[in-house]
């Protein structure tokens, strides 16, 4: 398996990958509901965004997201016959050393509030922790200064 920064020729596999998503899946029209389109996509890789995927047998199994320019981990998807292999975690340490190393002192990310799913547990085991629940979406932070504090 090999682990390679994104580029605008990769964003239709990563729209086949995070469709496919055991949690959290969403269709393509719910994705452009949400204003996640292909050319959304290649616009925030040209400008604060940065992302890494992981390739097996030439085919795109997982990626991962962050915007540099808030701190947050936007996305990360994973094949459901991938998971529990450490892709997730090398995925979620390369986009947090990036964000961390453009400044980011607090990371954010959004996920389903409930607490049942992988995802949760995934998050507490990287050292995130639960900040709030607001309009059906639960927060979660993680310090990455010294001092524990930053901007969100």
């Amino acid at each position: 398996m090999k682990i390679r920064g994104i580029t605008e020729a990769d964003i239709p596999a990563l729209f086949a990958v995070r469709v496919a998503t055991h949690e959290n899946r969403l269709t393509r029209a719910e994705l452009v509901s949400l204003g996640i389109t292909e050319e959304s996509v290649k616009k925030r890789l040209r400008g604060s965004f940065k992302g890494w995927l992981c390739e097996a047998s030439d085919q795109v199994v997982g990626f991962a997201m962050g915007d540099g320019s808030t701190g947050e981990l936007w996305v990360i998807a994973l094949l459901p016959d991938y998971i529990g292999q450490g892709i997730g975690s090398a995925l979620l340490r390369r986009v947090e050393d990036w964000l961390q190393a453009n400044g980011c002192t607090q990371l954010w990310l959004t996920t389903d509030i409930d607490t049942k799913l992988k995802a949760y547990t995934f998050y507490l085991q990287h050292g995130w922790r639960d900040d709030r629940v607001e309009d059906g979406l639960r927060y979660m932070v993680k310090d990455t200064s010294s001092a524990g504090e930053g901007p969100r």
